[in-house]
C-alpha cells in the first residue's frame, strides 16, 4: 500500500520537468525540442511550456544559433553550495574541539541562510550550561554574535536589506533595534574582527564570534565561544577575542582563504 501511496504523491509537471533535466544534462551542446520530446516521451507542445518555465527560471538556455536547449550552471550552484557547507563542517569540526577544550565553553559553528543564522556544528564543554541551541536550529541574523559577525564582512546592500527583511524585536532589554547604533557596532566588529552578543538573544548567555572566508574571501559561515555570564566572565573577553579570531582565520585558511 505505501508504494502505491508515495505514486500517489508524484506530481505529474514536476516529475516531467525534472525528466527533462536529467536527459539534457547527458548533452553537453543540448538537443532540439523533437529530440527532448522522443526521449521523454512527451508531445512537443508540453516540452516547450515546460522548457519556457525552466528558462524564466534560469536553469535552461537555448543557444539561438542551432535552437536547441542545454543546461545552465545554475543546478551546479544549487548542489556546491551544499558541498560547501558540509566541507565547512568537516574542516571546522577538529578545530572547534580544540577551542572547546581551550576554553571549557560550548562552541558553535554557523552559517546563514537569509535573515537567519543556522547551527550546524556544536562542541558541548563540561560547564552545566543550558543553551538553546541544537543542530538545525535557527536564530536571527541581527541578534546573534555569529550573525553581526558574518554582517560585518557584507556590503551596505546586504545589510541593509538583511535589516529590513528581519523581524525586529527586543529579545531581552539589550537587543539593539536602532539601525544607526546598529551599523556603528558592525564598523566596530569589522576593525576587531570579532563581534560580541551582551545577552542580547538570551539572557545570562554571553557569545563571541569571529566570520569564516571561503576562498574566494567571501564570509560563508561563522564559529562562536558562547557560554554563561556566570563561566564566562567580562575579563575572559579580551583572551576569547584572541582564540575565536585565530581559529575563525584557521578554518578560512583550510577553506583556501588567502590574505
Amino acid at each position: 500500500m505505501k508504494g502505491s501511496e508515495d505514486m500517489q504523491e508524484v506530481v505529474q509537471s514536476v516529475e516531467r520537468t525534472l525528466s527533462i533535466l536529467e536527459v539534457l544534462s547527458d548533452y553537453e551542446n543540448g538537443l532540439g525540442i523533437t529530440e527532448i520530446s522522443e526521449k521523454v516521451n512527451l508531445h512537443k507542445s508540453t516540452v516547450h511550456r515546460l522548457l519556457n518555465t525552466l528558462m524564466i527560471k534560469d536553469y535552461v538556455e537555448q543557444d539561438e544559433d542551432t535552437n536547441r536547449y542545454k543546461l545552465t550552471l545554475k543546478l551546479f550552484e544549487l548542489g556546491s553550495k551544499k558541498v560547501e557547507k558540509m566541507n565547512i563542517v568537516t574542516v571546522a569540526r577538529p578545530l572547534l574541539q580544540e577551542l572547546m577544550e581551550k576554553t571549557n565553553e560550548v562552541i558553535h559553528l554557523v552559517v546563514r541562510e537569509g535573515t537567519e543564522i543556522v547551527y550546524i556544528a556544536k562542541v558541548e564543554s563540561q560547564n552545566p550550561i543550558r543553551m538553546y541551541s541544537r543542530i538545525g536550529k535557527r536564530s536571527p541574523v541581527y541578534c546573534t554574535a555569529v550573525g553581526k559577525a558574518m554582517l560585518s564582512y557584507m556590503t551596505d546592500d546586504e545589510v541593509n536589506f538583511i535589516w529590513e527583511n528581519s523581524n525586529i524585536e527586543k529579545l531581552t532589554e539589550n537587543t539593539v533595534v536602532d539601525f544607526d547604533k546598529f551599523k556603528g557596532n558592525l564598523g566596530i566588529i569589522e576593525k576587531q574582527g570579532y563581534a560580541i552578543d551582551e545577552q542580547e538573544n538570551e539572557i545570562g548567555i554571553r557569545c563571541i564570534a569571529s566570520p569564516i572566508l571561503d576562498y574566494r574571501g567571501q564570509v560563508c559561515g561563522a564559529i562562536s565561544i558562547s557560554g554563561s555570564i556566570i563561566s564566562f566572565k567580562e575579563e575572559k573577553i579580551k583572551e576569547f577575542s584572541k582564540l575565536i579570531t585565530g581559529y575563525a582565520n584557521k578554518i578560512s585558511q583550510e577553506l583556501g582563504y588567502r590574505i
